[in-house]
C-alpha cells in the first residue's frame, strides 16, 4: 500500500480507535522508507544470446522461476523480441539476440562457453520443477562437501545453468 492511502486508511481508523494511530506508525515509516530509498540494482549483468528469445523467456519462466523485467523488453514492430532482462531473487540477466556484438548460443555456435550458477533456496524442489518443465539435466542433484547441493541442466539452446544452495559469505556493498 502506497504510504498516502495507509495514512489516510490510518486516520479513518483513528477517528474510531485512537490507539490504531499508533499500531500503525511503524507500517507507515516503513512504506515510506521503501518509496524514498533508491532500490539496490546489480551493477553486473551478464548477457545472454537466443536465437528464439520468445521461447527462452517462456522456458526460463516456466522451467527455472525466472521472471521477465517488462520494462525491460525491447520489440521490433514485426514482433520480433530483440532484448530483455529477467530476474531471479537479487540478480538479472541480459537476453538478446544472437549476434549481437559477436555472441552466439550454444545452440548456434556449437560449443558451451560458460555456465550460469544461480543460487536457490531449496535444490531438490527446484529439480523437480525444472524436470516437470522439460529441461534437459546435465548433472542430477547431489551434496557436495561443505554442504552445499548442486543440479545443473541445459535449456533449449544448450545454455548450462547451475543451480545451487549453499550458505554463502555476506559480501559488503561497495560504492
Amino acid at each position: 500500500m502506497k504510504p498516502v492511502d495507509l495514512a489516510r486508511k490510518l486516520r479513518r481508523d483513528a477517528a474510531f480507535e485512537p490507539a490504531a494511530l499508533d499500531r500503525g506508525k511503524e507500517a507507515l515509516m516503513a512504506a515510506i522508507r521503501q518509496e524514498v530509498e533508491p532500490a539496490r540494482r546489480p551493477t553486473i549483468i551478464p548477457q545472454l544470446p537466443y536465437a528464439d528469445i520468445r521461447a527462452a523467456l517462456s522456458f526460463l519462466e516456466r522451467a527455472f522461476g525466472f521472471r521477465e523485467i517488462p520494462a525491460s523488453r525491447l520489440e521490433g514492430a514485426d514482433g520480433v523480441i530483440h532484448h530483455s532482462l529477467v530476474e531471479f531473487g537479487d540478480g538479472v540477466i541480459g537476453i538478446g539476440t544472437q549476434g549481437a556484438h559477436g555472441a552466439v548460443s550454444p545452440q548456434g555456435g556449437g560449443i558451451e562457453s560458460q555456465y550460469i550458477s544461480v543460487a536457490v533456496a531449496d535444490v531438490f524442489a527446484h529439480y523437480q520443477r525444472a524436470l516437470a518443465a522439460g529441461a534437459r539435466i546435465a548433472k542430477e542433484p547431489r551434496e557436495h562437501a561443505g554442504g552445499h547441493r548442486t543440479y545443473e541442466a541445459f535449456d533449449p539452446e544448450g545454455h548450462r545453468w547451475r543451480f545451487v544452495h549453499q550458505r554463502l559469505r555476506e559480501v559488503p556493498a561497495t560504492a
